[in-house]
């Protein structure tokens, strides 16, 4: 998936301030709405920001796309909190189980207990048992889903590998609700008996995935986050969710196995909690990607040729506000 940038309140307050001081200095009670969004632009542009946090701390509030608190948890570690989106539209029986689990207080203190650098973190083992698993039935695996092209709606930007090392058919990618998706081309259900085509959720940074052992229906509570490049489990492991805030955590995760050398002090999972059970969650916002304001911010991106960067390696603006 496309990597978050978090956008806060001082990005704003920065504008505001800005705004303040140039009607100061000008001696009037009042600034135009057009010349107070100016200033705050200046002020945006002047702090340095990224691209994507330039996007979207000038972007309007229709451009912005808010994140449903069912579909959103929040993984507290003592290095600061992670906050993914849940995709059921494409891993319903996964997103449920992660629902599930979350509320029934499973993954608290237990550990990110396999984590390789530029690769992957993967969490819920126990400190005292790197295998541990929930009392739960293995789950069928989701690693496509067949879309119906008129009801999940993606734009085809680009192709890419479906898998660059096992499967090297390229095939279009795009956006659907901010969410990176590989799919067969839309115009193929046309000659598809059910009217529909396989669509999927590549493993770009960010992502989120239930782990499993050979067997592919044998998921059950063990998952990872992407932390670097994983694109070679592409359609093999089932992606059910998207960090929209701290990645920055989840690349911070202390690295090593469980029960493989001396000297790993694993990074605990506090717990983990769906967003509408919390009376402090914050409203976690993405920008639509199917909006003006998100086309003219890949516009932004595209080189002297016209050429996109890879669609993994494109920063989603994500806007946070308490």
């Amino acid at each position: 998936m496309t990597r978050p940038v978090f956008v806060s309140s001082l990005v704003i307050a920065m504008a505001l301030s800005a705004s303040a001081c140039a009607e100061s200095e000008t001696g009037e009670t009042e600034i135009s709405e057009t010349a107070e969004a100016a200033v705050a632009s200046e002020a945006v542009q002047a702090a340095e920001l990224t691209p994507a946090e330039i996007a979207a701390a000038n972007a309007p509030e229709e451009a912005w796309r808010t994140v449903n608190p069912e579909n959103l948890l929040r993984i507290a570690t003592p290095i600061g909190d992670i906050w993914v989106e849940l995709v059921p539209e494409f891993a319903p029986n996964h997103v449920e189980r992660m629902r599930f689990l979350a509320r029934e207080g499973y993954y608290d203190f237990k550990v990110w207990h396999r984590v390789i650098d530029d690769f992957m973190a993967q969490g819920g083992g126990a400190l005292d048992n790197p295998n541990a698993a929930p009392n739960t039935p293995t789950l069928q695996a989701e690693f496509q889903v067949r879309r119906n092209p008129n009801e999940i709606v993606v734009e085809e930007i680009t192709e890419r590998f479906v898998n660059d090392r096992s499967n090297r058919t390229r095939q279009p990618a795009g956006y659907w609700n901010g969410f990176v998706v590989g799919t067969q081309p839309a115009a193929a259900a046309a000659i598809m008996g059910d009217g529909q085509v396989d669509s999927w959720l590549p493993h770009c940074p960010g992502a989120a995935a239930m782990a499993r052992t050979n067997d592919p229906n044998s998921a059950n509570g063990q998952f990872y986050i992407v932390r670097g490049e994983a694109e070679h489990l592409n359609t093999q492991y089932t992606v059910w969710g998207q960090t929209r805030v701290g990645l920055d955590v989840v690349r911070n995760i202390e690295v090593g196995t469980l029960g493989q050398g001396f000297g790993f002090s694993p990074t605990f999972i506090e717990s983990i909690d769906v967003a509408a059970d919390l009376d402090d969650a914050p409203t976690v916002q993405v920008m639509d990607t199917a909006s003006p304001t998100f086309a003219a911010y890949l516009d932004s991106l595209r080189n002297g040729d016209g050429v996109l960067p890879d669609l993994c390696d494109i920063t989603m603006p994500v806007r946070v506000t308490n």
